[in-house]
């Protein structure tokens, strides 16, 4: 098949490089394939947001797709990011490994504390333990979210910059780093880096945007419940609707299908 709809998604394509003399990494990144799928998504399943919660998811894709580039390729992560002020969380999921990003918002039943806070969960390979760390913050930036993860959970600092036209940046410090040099650093200075310091290309990936959530997935996870009881998934209804936990993409799905699936998939 040669239409549009065939063809394979665009990447995000993010470079990671070393500045040597400043002992700093650089990432970065042209992210508007991932903004685009990203908007896509929304206009596919009737999704709405605020210009302020618009503003806010686009900045912590932003902010976790370069994190996720800044990590090994065999980890699988992810970010559970809440405001209080607009009252909302945020929820990233990313997979180093196929150079995957997803992400949701939330609106509703959303806790009510003193502080904002960023839950981090990381698992360095698939079937490993995960490990989770949490920081409290303030304002209502994920780039500032961020840098306080950084800072307080991997005890190194961290910057993020907007260069604009969906350009982003982050630079974290390493060992020995120049910090007057890493803190004096904008915008501005890192368009034009390769000219004034040396950068040692580290590697390229291409992020793009996909669940991989499927009505196969949906029922699968159903399945425990309908197969003990099926009324407490129904009701009294033949259809439900089930919205993705990491994407919010809709499901359909009618008690006939989740029948049959069950039927498929029982045990001898």
């Amino acid at each position: 098949m040669s239409d549009l709809s065939a063809a394979a998604p665009e990447r995000a394509d993010i470079t990671v490089e070393f500045v040597r003399g400043r002992n700093a990494l650089l990432v970065r990144g042209e992210l508007s394939p991932l903004f685009v799928d990203y908007y896509l998504h929304l206009a596919d399943h009737g999704l709405k947001y605020t210009p302020e919660q618009d503003r806010l998811f686009k900045e912590g894709l932003a902010a976790f797709t370069l994190h996720c580039a800044a990590l090994p390729q065999r980890e699988h992560l992810a970010w559970t990011i809440n405001f209080q002020q607009p009252r909302l969380n945020l929820f990233f999921a990313g997979d180093n490994e196929d150079s995957l990003v997803v992400g949701r918002l939330f609106t509703e039943n959303v806790r009510e504390a003193e502080h904002n806070f960023l839950y981090t969960d990381t698992v360095p390979s698939r079937g490993a333990e995960t490990r989770r760390s949490v920081v409290n913050f303030t304002g209502a930036s994920v780039f500032r979210a961020a840098e306080t993860c950084y800072r307080e959970s991997e005890q190194r600092a961290a910057r993020y910059f907007d260069l604009g036209d969906d350009n982003f940046a982050l630079l974290i410090s390493h060992p020995d780093c120049d910090t007057t040099w890493f803190e004096s650093v904008e915008g501005s200075t890192l368009l034009d880096l390769k000219q004034t310091e040396t950068l040692a290309l580290i590697e390229r990936r291409g992020y793009r945007w996909d669940c991989g959530c499927s009505q196969q997935k949906i029922l699968a996870a159903l399945a425990p419940a309908a197969r003990t009881n099926p009324d407490e998934v129904f009701g009294v209804d033949e259809v439900i609707h089930i919205q993705c936990p990491r994407c919010a993409a809709s499901h359909t799905i009618t008690r006939e299908a989740m029948e049959a699936y069950l039927q498929e998939t029982k045990r001898p």
